[in-house]
């Protein structure tokens, strides 16, 4: 996985442990994108490592919800 993501011309370190990665992908999914596919588009990340790394910790993505549980 990247070690940054952009967003408004910030940029960001994705944190290491999945739970505060799971937050912060929620948080940016909530705020500023309307699907999780937008967002990786967006911040360059890549959506099947993000999905991976929080399937591994429990969480999933619901595209209805646009947020991991």
């Amino acid at each position: 996985m990247q070690d940054n993501i952009r967003g408004n011309g910030d940029i960001m370190e994705l944190p290491k442990d999945p739970f505060m990665l799971m937050s912060v992908i929620n948080m940016k999914l909530r705020d500023c994108y309307k699907s999780l596919d937008v967002l990786c588009e967006d911040m360059d990340i890549d959506r099947a490592e993000i999905c991976n790394t929080l399937s591994q910790a429990g969480f999933e993505y619901s595209e209805e919800f646009n947020k991991f549980f």
